[in-house]
């Protein structure tokens, strides 16, 4: 009985100094320093304050509703620090559940089936674990306030007189980080703001200018011609300004403009602004190919379910082929219809026998001689569009394999093995950055030259190559505030196609100069389906 009472008592300080921390603490991870924790929150000060003036039997209800409402509040808070550290925003509670399934999915495709299971385990016993905790804690404040109910309501009163202060002067002393802090409130917002959202994109979907333009007066400059999206998974601007990767990227572009320019090809390139960060890359495409923002799964359910012209889409309405490559598609895609594919070819069906590199999947350069097999090297065959995102830049970016000579590429198993090839992968927001950064040069290396290497091999004058990445890779590579900026790079034979972009501006060359134009990625539809219809 001696050790039980002491036991319990330290349980209910450390549950009590658990939720205190979590209520208090940001939803960024690059906010998370000393000052930050120097806050007021008023959803615990409410709480208590509803507890003291709650007749008893309404109290014994109250607690654990209470506690349970405060231990929500407080997972979702752990999972905003997760999403920032990794896609570099907070979590959204209406819109980014679907992230979960995906984040488990890299972990199966990365690191193994048992790794997935035991993170999806840990993630459930972490948050009942949180649920169970801030029960304790708020019953342990409640009953220690109830019981000491005079010096507990003054001491409340003062604190939500000061929380009022605060948040009517607007007191920070961390950028963004409010001292008066409002979680619940804040959450119940992000809700309210998520409907809303859905309203104006439904709104935006019916307002469409290439709707009704007839098929005949479409992309009417590509007459005859193969145009390829390569989407190149986090190719952001870091790739191109950070000081510990941009010197190799800008050798492996300036050598590559040349070795194009001999070749008989010219280039332009520019930015677009990405509406995701370290992830999510569907989005992205859908933003792309749609010329609508589409920044969180609802918007994307949304829009796949319509009929809005997407530039694939367009394509196949003018006679010509559309089709999709997508080596990391383990499943099924039934959003294809929606973006107007005669063709999708999934991980299976590209029937890869070599060694696995990072993200657990086949190298771009099979992807690509896959595509110009099946599609390109085809007889008495339509123009064909095709969107084919490169994944060997997929984080954790390690091993990618070395470029071979494409007629030794056959079915991958010529393909050498590389340490790690296949072996669990840590984390990357656990990996020491300079190995990050290091790793990710070499895999957006790889998959650059492996473009620039393509159209030299394969290329001919009706080949136009779209080249731009996702995304930005996580923060853990980027650094804070490095922004959602991509390079994108038209390439093509045919100067006159070319001609047709010059009210771009953008820079001539496979890199773009950093005053380069920057559109948002959902403008590019719209100015390419002007410049070549």
């Amino acid at each position: 009985m001696r050790i039980r009472r002491p036991l319990a008592i330290g349980a209910a300080v450390f549950a009590v100094l658990v939720l205190v921390l979590l209520m208090i603490a940001p939803d960024e991870s690059v906010r998370l320093t000393p000052a930050a924790f120097v806050r007021l929150p008023i959803d615990l000060i409410v709480g208590l304050g509803l507890i003291l003036v709650l007749p008893p039997k309404a109290r014994r209800v109250a607690v654990p509703v209470i506690g349970v409402l405060l231990g929500v509040l407080a997972v979702l808070k752990i999972l905003s620090l997760g999403f920032s550290t990794v896609l570099d925003r907070p979590f959204d509670p209406v819109a980014d559940w679907s992230f979960l399934g995906s984040g488990a999915t890299y972990l199966r495709l990365s690191s193994g089936r048992p790794v997935e299971i035991a993170a999806i385990v840990g993630a459930i016993l972490l948050g009942l674990l949180v649920l169970v905790l801030a029960v304790v804690a708020f019953r342990s404040l409640a009953r220690v306030s109830v019981e000491h109910r005079t010096p507990a309501a003054a001491t409340l009163g003062v604190l939500a007189v000061g929380w009022v202060i605060l948040a009517i002067t607007g007191a920070q002393l961390v950028t963004a980080v409010p001292v008066a802090g409002r979680d619940g409130y804040d959450r119940v917002r992000q809700v309210t703001s998520g409907i809303e959202d859905q309203r104006q994109f439904i709104a935006a979907l019916k307002q469409d200018r290439f709707r009704d333009v007839p098929p005949d007066q479409l992309l009417t400059g590509l007459r005859g011609k193969d145009v390829v999206f390569a989407i190149v998974e986090s190719y952001g601007r870091t790739a191109l300004e950070h000081p510990e990767i941009a010197p190799q990227i800008d050798q492996v572009l300036a050598d590559g403009t040349a070795r194009l320019a001999r070749a008989g090809y010219a280039a332009r390139s520019g930015y677009l602004t990405s509406p995701v960060v370290g992830g999510g890359s569907w989005l992205a495409d859908s933003t792309l190919l749609s010329g609508l923002w589409v920044d969180n799964q609802q918007r994307y359910d949304t829009l796949t379910a319509s009929d809005r012209l997407t530039l694939t889409s367009a394509f196949a309405k003018t006679g010509g082929r559309s089709v999709a490559v997508m080596p990391a598609t383990v499943a099924g895609f039934p959003e294809g219809e929606f973006f107007g594919y005669d063709q999708v070819y999934a991980s299976k069906d590209l029937a890869y026998k070599g060694p696995l590199y990072a993200f657990a999947m086949m190298p771009d350069q099979y992807t690509l001689s896959q595509f110009q097999q099946r599609e390109r090297s085809k007889a008495d065959r339509p123009p064909v569009m095709a969107v084919i995102p490169l994944i060997s830049s997929h984080a954790p970016w390690e091993p990618v394999p070395t470029l071979r000579p494409w007629d030794q590429v056959g079915d991958g198993s010529t393909f050498e093995e590389k340490p790690g090839a296949g072996d669990s992968a840590d984390l990357v927001i656990h990996r020491d950055p300079a190995r990050l950064r290091k790793d990710y040069r070499t895999a957006i290396t790889y998959s650059l030259e492996t473009i620039i290497s393509y159209v030299e091999t394969y290329g001919d004058d009706n080949l136009v190559l779209v080249f731009l990445g996702d995304h930005q890779p996580a923060p853990a590579v980027t650094g804070p505030g490095a922004g959602h900026d991509v390079p994108i790079t038209i390439v093509a034979r045919d100067r006159a196609l070319l001609d047709r972009t010059a009210s771009w501006g953008w820079t001539d060359g496979l890199r773009p100069a950093p005053t380069a134009p920057v559109w948002p990625m959902d403008q590019f539809r719209d100015r390419f389906l002007t410049a070549f219809s």
